[in-house]
This record gives structure tokens, C-alpha cells and sequence, in this order.
């Protein structure tokens, strides 16, 4: 299990209740790629944890709702549906107290799309979804990602496609090793 997965058990062990009863023991394997993914961004510079936490607790809360999750049960279908809604709060919370509107824009992107594309059955753009939002979240948004996410609202079938490339070319324009004027703090300023 990634570190940012134990941590969003440790978090909800902490807050107690039937939701830390459902937590799965020991927790699930997993491998936090797209925690790790938005932490490897200059957004993140200082904060990585926190947001590989973050992200990995929205995605946990998304499995919940439409997957398999990692570190929750779901063997009581109210307790899983309650407990992904409390890890989507807790994520975006999180951010809105850090003042991180950038990254709460991303991810109520992200559940949105990802919940459009697994009610189509669609995977692969979830699954794109889910590495723009990261991408977002640790680069900051990028030159093609809103026209990307408009695709993916209106259903066009080159979304998932468009989303790949925005999220690579937010990572290649803004890689922490090329010089910038200036990194984007969690505000976007």
C-alpha cells in the first residue's frame, strides 16, 4: 500500500465511527500512482504528501461509488456509498482550507467526468479523467485540458484521447527541470 493510502486510513481510523469500523485490515494493496502522479508536480513542491492524500482520498471515495475500493469495505451498499461521499468532502476540504482552489476546481472536475464516464461504461475515459485531474492538481491547468473536459461533457468519443495529450502537455510545458517565469501556487497566481 502507497504511504498516501495509509494515510487517508490513518485519517479515517482517526475520525472514528462506522466508517472506521468498515476499513479494510489489513488495507488493500495499492499502488497510489495518481497521488504520487499530481505530487511529482512544481504545484506540489513542499506539500507532496498532502496531496498524494488528497487525490488518492477523492479516487478512493470515486471507487466507492463506481469500483473497487482499496482500503474500505463495501459489503453494506449505504455504509460504501456514505463513506465515498465523506472521502470526496474530506479531500476537497482539505484543499479549500489550504486556499488550493486550483485543486478543488480539478477534482470536482474529476468526480464529475469520471461519474459521466463510468455511468457510460466508459473506462479508458475515466481512466483519463483520472490522469488529467492529477495532472491539474500537480501542474496546474494547461493549455488544452478545459477544451479536453468540455469534450468529455459533451460525449465525443476523442475525449479520452484529448485529455491524455492536454495532461502530458501540461507535464512537458511545465517540468520542473525547464525554466518557467514562475510556478503556480495553489491559488493558479
Amino acid at each position: 500500500m502507497s504511504a498516501a493510502l495509509g494515510a487517508v486510513a490513518a485519517a479515517v481510523r482517526a475520525e472514528g465511527g462506522l466508517l472506521a469500523g468498515a476499513l479494510v485490515e489489513p488495507p488493500a494493496p495499492g499502488d497510489g500512482g495518481l497521488g504520487t502522479l499530481a505530487a511529482g508536480g512544481p504545484r506540489a513542491a513542499g506539500r507532496e504528501a498532502e496531496l498524494a492524500e488528497v487525490v488518492e482520498a477523492v479516487r478512493e471515495g470515486h471507487l466507492l461509488h463506481h469500483g473497487r475500493a482499496r482500503v474500505l469495505s463495501q459489503d453494506d451498499p449505504d455504509l460504501a456509498l456514505l463513506a465515498g461521499d465523506r472521502l470526496y468532502a474530506l479531500g476537497l476540504e482539505r484543499l479549500a482550507a489550504a486556499g488550493d482552489v486550483v485543486s478543488v476546481r480539478a477534482l470536482a472536475d474529476v468526480i464529475a467526468l469520471a461519474a459521466q464516464a463510468a455511468a457510460a461504461g466508459d473506462e479508458d475515459l475515466s481512466a483519463a479523467v483520472w490522469e488529467a485531474g492529477a495532472t491539474e492538481v500537480g501542474w496546474g491547468p494547461g493549455p488544452g485540458l478545459d477544451e479536453a473536459k468540455e469534450l468529455a461533457r459533451a460525449g465525443d468519443p476523442g475525449a479520452a484521447a484529448a485529455l491524455r495529450a492536454a495532461a502530458r502537455h501540461a507535464r512537458e510545458d511545465l517540468a520542473p527541470n525547464r525554466p518557467r517565469t514562475g510556478t503556480p501556487g495553489p491559488d493558479g497566481s
